[in-house]
């Protein structure tokens, strides 16, 4: 089998596409910044490999024998303050990766992009024919994913590339599970009026390697999921956890002023807020995403969101990160 490398695999997705890669047959040599970080690793039958985005000598030590990169890597910031390193790791990042892998003679590139590379100021249904706006959008993470992403399409390596919707499942420790505790917790002081397409991080990572092996070189796949409003989903979290939730959505118009006042406050405390003026606009906005041709090519598929939310909760509930039931 394959020697692959890997980065991003101490995070969420990651973290599922080790475990796929390494099921599959594949020896998986993956990014580790820290020594914290290779026991996860090594624990599941990944090789821990020191190396950095920034480090173009590290990179080019841990490529060599590599046949496949699958970068998962990625700065997910909403917070303005961290644009510029932002775009170093996810721009300048990438652009350093791909010099690399072509420099080691790697012959496939799987990049993990976003659906946020077609940006919140898409308000159609997106299909991969549907144009990006990211490279015009004020949301710096939005902007990021769009150049990584354009500059893996211009690389020289057969490349594919994933745009994945919002990603929910077991593993997820912050991300989707920090609004799941604050329901647990009845803390959650509104709920945002947009909505989103919910992806089984599972299917997500089988896809990318089907993808892989049935390389499907220079194409683009949406990986999206069932559709639901922000309130529909807290409201399941609520009837599953037995916990009070707010009965609907905060105003758009509230919700962005809110976030305008605490993103100033932050400047002064240097902290960065729980809402910002970018993340603010992402959950105000709704989300639509047709993921027909992931379907048909990869046998990609959309776990119904109820199903996929008892499987986060009982991994939440191993994890001890919820209370037991009222």
């Amino acid at each position: 089998m394959s020697t692959v490398f890997l980065t991003g695999a101490s995070g969420f997705l990651g973290g599922h596409l080790l475990r796929e890669l390494l099921a599959a047959g594949h020896q998986v040599k993956a990014l580790s910044r820290r020594p914290e970080t290779d026991a996860g690793i090594t624990a599941q039958g990944g090789i821990a490999v020191r190396a950095a985005l920034d480090d173009t000598a590290s990179l080019a030590q841990a490529l060599a024998g590599c046949e496949a990169v699958f970068h998962a890597a990625a700065d997910t910031s909403m917070w303005r303050p961290q644009a510029a390193a932002q775009t170093a790791t996810n721009v300048g990042g990438t652009e350093n990766l791909l010099r690399a892998a072509e420099a080691a003679g790697v012959k496939a590139f799987m990049h993990t992009s976003s659906v946020s590379a077609y940006s919140h100021l898409v308000n159609t249904t997106m299909r991969e024919d549907v144009p990006q706006r990211g490279g015009e959008s004020w949301v710096n993470y939005e902007r990021s994913k769009y150049l990584s992403e354009a500059a893996v399409r211009n690389s020289s390596l057969p490349w594919i590339v994933f745009n994945p919707s919002h990603i929910l499942g077991p593993g997820d420790q912050h991300n989707w599970a920090r609004l799941i505790m604050l329901v647990d917790q009845q803390k959650l002081p509104g709920i945002p009026p947009g909505s989103g397409a919910f992806a089984d991080v599972r299917e997500i990572a089988s896809a990318q390697v089907r993808a892989w092996q049935r390389q499907r070189f220079g194409q683009c796949y949406l990986l999206g999921g069932e559709h639901a409003s922000f309130v529909a989903l807290v409201h399941l979290i609520g009837v599953a956890l037995q916990r009070r939730t707010p009965k609907g959505a905060m105003p758009p118009w509230l919700l962005k002023s809110y976030a305008r006042i605490v993103d100033t406050w932050s400047r002064l405390s240097g902290k960065e807020p729980d809402i910002t003026p970018e993340s603010a606009a992402l959950t105000c906005h709704h989300l639509l995403v047709d993921s027909s041709k992931a379907k048909a090519e990869l046998d990609y598929r959309e776990t119904p969101l109820d199903a996929l939310l008892a499987d986060k909760l009982a991994w939440m509930r191993q994890q001890s990160m919820l209370k037991a039931p009222a």
